[in-house]
């Protein structure tokens, strides 16, 4: 039946593989324990019926069983009063209730064969919905355990990937120009302010060789 197919492949899931290939582990393990749980119910319900449609067949067997006694007494009584044809008569409905006993009888053997798959797989159900159950924190505790770990392997393989280095070096050759371009300027600026401070002291120099000269010149004319 379609029910039991369905269990079967709620029994024969692998919640690591069920979690680890969803998006959404913890909604996928909510979903699954829920639809255990949906199942659980549908099953119980399934095996009472069953277990009810058994004692049914078990009634009908017996009534048939208990017809075929009755038919042949009355035939026994018929013959006994040396009523052959009511003998027969009450032969012949002895074996048709035989007929139905027999299929009854089978019927009744299906049936408990058919409840005891249905209680098989209800045990089996709770079972993988207790094991669900149990190990569905630890399962979700994994899994973002592991999306953790890929997310830092995933930034450590950015971070060693050639084109990022190859960036980054660029980068620090361009700082190490830059300072270096700064300091050139920084020391050409040294330089020209010396130059011009021996510049003024020359003009200075020569400012009072000037004066000189001509306080010298006043005096020899006095």
């Amino acid at each position: 039946m379609a029910l039991l197919e369905r269990v079967s492949t709620l029994i024969r899931a692998n919640l690591n593989d069920l979690v680890e290939k969803a998006e959404e582990p913890e909604k996928m393990i909510k979903q699954i324990i829920l639809d255990m749980q949906n199942q659980l119910m549908q099953v119980k319900t399934q095996v009472a019926i069953a277990i009810a449609d058994q004692h049914l067949l078990e009634k009908k067997l017996k009534e048939n069983q208990e017809k075929i006694t009755e038919w042949q007494k009355k035939a026994e009584l018929a013959v006994g009063k040396k009523q052959d044809d009511l003998a027969r008569a009450a032969l012949e409905r002895s074996l048709n209730y035989k007929q139905m006993a027999e299929s009854f009888e089978q019927q009744v053997v299906d049936q408990k064969s058919q409840v005891q798959n249905l209680k098989s797989a209800l045990n089996k159900l709770e079972a993988k919905l207790a094991e669900a159950e149990s190990r569905s924190d630890l399962l979700i505790a994994q899994n973002r355990r592991a999306r953790t770990l890929t997310k830092a392997a995933d930034a450590g393989i950015k971070l060693n990937d050639k084109s990022a280095g190859a960036g980054f070096e660029r980068m620090k050759h361009k700082v190490v120009r830059n300072e270096a371009v700064s300091k050139a300027k920084s020391e050409m600026a040294g330089e020209d302010s010396l130059d011009d401070r021996f510049a003024q002291m020359e003009k200075e120099d020569e400012v009072e060789r000037l004066l000189q000269e001509i306080k010298s010149r006043n005096q020899a004319s006095a």
